[in-house]
């Protein structure tokens, strides 16, 4: 499980590193770049979540 959590965590960085550098360049972040930043999210909270459960 923790495993799971380090590399939802090390995807989430990843992608907002390619955000930030959208940023950079002067272009406009996509909707739909917040919707996977969300769903990402959401799966380090189910997993913190589960984990806290079942310990």
């Amino acid at each position: 499980m923790l495993y799971f959590l380090i590399v939802v965590a090390v995807l989430l960085l990843a992608y907002a590193g390619v955000l930030v550098s959208f940023v950079r360049k002067g272009r406009k972040i996509p909707p739909s770049a917040y919707l996977v930043l969300a769903g990402l999210n959401g799966l380090i909270l189910a997993g913190i979540l589960a984990w806290a459960i079942a310990r």
